[in-house]
């Protein structure tokens, strides 16, 4: 890992106060090592791991995807209620699935206008809007 990724990533488990343990420092250095944001599932991520020469178990990686999810590195993308993938982008904006490719990108937020929420039950708010937007060929 250069220099300029080993700073990047050392300083991205650094804002949320995780430790850098070589696993993580493995795993960021594949999400944010590049200064790119990225959109995976556990399972890619892993792949992309065993490519590296820093090769993580595919437990390893989800119990690492969630500790930054909870850490507010990472936010998670729920397509089809089963299928995750995982955002280094954390701002709120939309996302468009492409269900041939099973793939997920980010949608331009600037062509998204949401007029009117429906009101929460009582003695609730909302926390978030999440927008995933479809998408198959014609």
């Amino acid at each position: 890992m250069d220099t300029e990724t080993q700073t990047r990533v050392t300083d991205w488990l650094a804002k949320a106060d995780l430790r850098p343990t070589r696993q993580r420092l493995a795993l960021a250095s594949l999400l944010v090592g590049d200064g790119q944001d990225r959109h995976v599932t556990a399972e890619s991520l892993h792949a992309a791991s065993q490519s590296s020469e820093d090769a993580v178990s595919l437990a390893t990686v989800y119990n690492t995807l969630r500790a930054f999810c909870d850490a507010g590195l990472v936010q998670e993308v729920t397509v089809d209620g089963s299928k995750s993938y995982f955002d280094t982008r954390t701002d709120d904006h939309p996302h468009f699935y492409w269900e041939d490719e099973m793939r997920l990108t980010d949608a331009p937020a600037d062509q998204l206008e949401i007029l009117r929420l429906p009101e929460a039950p009582e003695g609730t708010e909302v926390s978030k809007v999440d927008v995933v937007i479809r998408l198959r060929r014609r």
